[in-house]
């Protein structure tokens, strides 16, 4: 009789011990998808005017190949998100030379291919507005996107955000960085946006 009752104390313990870590387990991941979730409730967009373009080019807009010096910028720019230990998921670019150029010099630079940029033609001398509609339809596995585009449009379009910073004119080759907390990108329209920071090669 003793004997049956010591194991049945020591089956109780053992069940106890196996309930006390089932609930630390529950606890822990609870606590991983809390994370997880709350990781997801950011989205980042870096606007990128294209770099410095060849105005002795005659030819058609369109193809208006970067000058010495935007071949230079772009990687420069590049390498500072780098030292900012900024992870981009997604470069989308205008297929406009300049721009296309500029959106390759930077994939080569962030260790990114350069296959697969997002082309839209949308994007060729967009007003504020288009921004908006093609952002609302990037992919939602993305959580930080680069976006190359143009002036006065990509100008008109930071200050649209309403972050509080106002920028007179965006230089070639400045990237202005806003956070969203939204886990579609069909709601960053609507969303608050967060400033991150604002540069360009000559700052």
């Amino acid at each position: 009789m003793i004997t049956w009752c010591v194991k049945l104390v020591k089956i109780i313990f053992i069940f106890a011990v196996l309930i006390k870590y089932f609930i630390l387990l529950c606890g822990s991941l609870y606590c991983i998808y809390t994370w997880i979730q709350i990781t997801a409730l950011l989205k980042t967009l870096f606007i990128i005017r294209h770099a410095k373009s060849d105005q002795s080019f005659f030819g058609n807009d369109f193809e208006r190949p970067l000058n010495e010096r935007g071949q230079t910028d772009a990687p420069v720019m590049a390498k500072r998100l780098l030292d900012k230990n900024i992870k981009i998921d997604a470069l989308v670019s205008s297929p406009a030379v300049r721009a296309k150029k500029t959106a390759m010099l930077f994939a080569e630079n962030l260790n990114l291919p350069a296959e697969d940029i997002i082309f839209i033609s949308a994007l060729y001398q967009a007003p504020a507005g288009v921004f908006y509609e093609e952002i609302a339809g990037l992919p939602d596995i993305f959580e930080s996107v680069a976006v190359f585009s143009f002036y006065p449009g990509i100008t008109y379009f930071v200050n649209n955000l309403e972050t509080g910073i106002e920028v007179n004119n965006m230089p070639t080759c400045a990237i202005f960085a806003v956070s969203a907390n939204i886990t579609h990108w069909s709601g960053f329209a609507k969303a608050v946006k967060s400033f991150l920071f604002y540069d360009y090669p000559k700052k």
